[in-house]
């Protein structure tokens, strides 16, 4: 039995097992840092497996690890299983309809993400005993992706420090291991105190914080002007210091959250925006401090990993998708606005060429293999806390169809596709690839030794995180 084929084997025996485990975590859907339920499945799942766990891992409740075997090599696979407010949705459901209104859903997919790489995990563990191997295998349960992020944390920690590579994979619309870079980020919540006062009779006395959260606004938008094009500011009122507007606000709450390509460039925007936050206080008379509460690493693609794993997913092939997951997939398409479907004929015709859109446009799954690009180094301008892993130990990241071609993330259409025969056959596609790449990858020491030679060149000997020790994980906070 090649090794494809034992891969192959042993996820197919259990797939039933992880469409359960995947759909019960889609059915808990729970926030950043309150994955109990869905981290608690997992763990016990590995336990059953002959992992041993240790929870609570970088003084957050639901991160874990669950380690198998001793030895060199050691393998990591990352797992995410936080969902995203106001997103709930009815499983494969391509019309709006809500299982409880304003309720979380998984509308990226990480119900299916965690448990995909944990069916990676088990099926690696199992060659390693079926061939009588020495090696590690790692699950690295990692929560709060969608918010103020773990793995940081976690690799300020040193989880991460003796692993020898580390494979992860991530939902998506097209089969390929990622090429693109992710931009870096950092978050802070701005709070601005002030002094009540009557509005009407005496405004003179009062010093109003929603004014300066208000001014600080406007000065950001002023910045935005003055920054590189592949930057970004994003901003949300938390506390707007009340509901009377006969009352002058004596205290206002705002998050910010700044991304440009490197760390660096992230923290000089910030800066500027922590100014324009100083000059926003003193027009008003106010007081101003802000907490940083996040940041993330930009994500570079370890292109030595890239070339197994590229090799790996053409081996393995794209999900078998038949004519229901067609239907399903074209009617979730059909459920965006006019503006929404333009634009997704425009991706189709730009990744597919346009002699292929009427035919993509009739069955909207991603049904072949893109080539790695190694000339690729653009960032796309999301981000994620998988980048700080990259930067410590080499990681690689596919991507796998789980949804209809065009679909945009974050969105109820998401949250309906993530519980679906889409979302499990390209959940058990990423598993067999992930694992089939680990194993590939310790039989190749020289392989090993490259890809290590390659972050030690990204991080100039070692990894920095971007937040500050002071900086804990903001649990019940964020």
């Amino acid at each position: 039995m090649t090794d494809l084929e034992f891969i192959n084997k042993v996820i197919e025996e259990n797939q039933e097992l992880y469409m359960d485990l995947s759909s019960k975590i889609w059915s808990y859907a729970e926030l950043p840092y309150a994955e109990f339920n869905s981290s608690i499945l997992l763990w016990d799942k590995l336990e059953e497996e002959g992992f041993s766990i240790q929870k609570g891992v970088a003084n957050i409740p639901t991160a874990f690890t669950a380690t198998y075997g001793s030895g060199k090599p050691v393998v990591g696979f990352l797992g995410e299983y936080d969902a995203l407010d106001i997103l709930s949705q009815k499983a494969a459901t391509p019309f709006k309809c809500p299982i409880k209104e304003g309720a979380p859903g998984h509308g990226c997919g990480h119900n299916a993400l965690g448990v995909g790489s944990l069916a990676a995990a088990i099926a690696t563990k199992e060659y390693l005993v079926a061939n009588k191997k020495e090696g590690t295998v790692i699950y690295f349960g990692c929560p709060a992706e969608e918010g103020a992020g773990s793995k940081q944390f976690m690799a300020r920690d040193g989880l991460f420090d003796n692993v020898d590579f580390v494979y992860t994979w991530h939902p998506a619309t097209i089969n390929e291991v990622q090429s693109s870079r992710t931009v870096a980020i950092m978050g802070a919540n701005f709070e601005f105190k002030g002094k009540t006062a009557h509005a009407g009779s005496t405004p003179h006395l009062g010093r109003s914080a929603l004014d300066a959260a208000e001014l600080m606004s406007v000065g950001v938008n002023y910045l935005r002007e003055h920054m590189i094009d592949q930057a970004r500011i994003h901003y949300a009122y938390v506390d707007a210091g009340g509901v009377s507007p006969n009352v002058v606000q004596d205290h206002s709450l705002v998050k910010y959250e700044v991304r440009a390509p490197k760390v660096k460039q992230v923290k000089e925007l910030f800066e500027r925006v922590v100014n324009v936050a100083k000059g926003a206080a003193i027009m008003t008379d106010t007081t101003m401090n802000y907490e940083v509460t996040m940041a993330f690493s930009d994500y570079i693609t370890n292109e030595v990993l890239a070339s197994v794993a590229d090799e790996c997913l053409q081996e393995v092939g794209p999900p078998k998708w038949d004519g229901n997951d067609y239907e399903l997939a074209r009617e979730f398409l059909l459920s965006y606005d006019e503006n929404t479907k333009n634009i997704i004929k425009e991706t189709i015709i730009d990744i597919y060429g346009e002699e292929q859109l009427n035919e993509i446009l009739e069955k909207p799954l991603d049904s072949i293999i893109h080539p790695y690009d190694s000339k690729n180094k653009e960032y796309i301008s999301g981000s994620t806390d998988v980048g700080d892993v990259t930067y410590v130990v080499p990681t690689l990241n596919f991507n796998i169809a789980t949804a209809c071609v065009g679909n945009v993330g974050h969105t109820w259409q998401m949250t309906g596709q993530s519980l679906s025969s889409i979302s499990n056959k390209g959940m058990l596609t990423a598993a067999k690839v992930m694992a089939l790449s680990a194993v590939r990858t310790m039989g190749k020491p020289e392989v090993i030794q490259k890809a290590k030679e390659y972050v030690l060149k990204q991080n100039n000997g070692a990894y920095e995180c971007p937040l500050p020790n002071s900086v804990k994980p903001p649990v019940g906070k964020y």
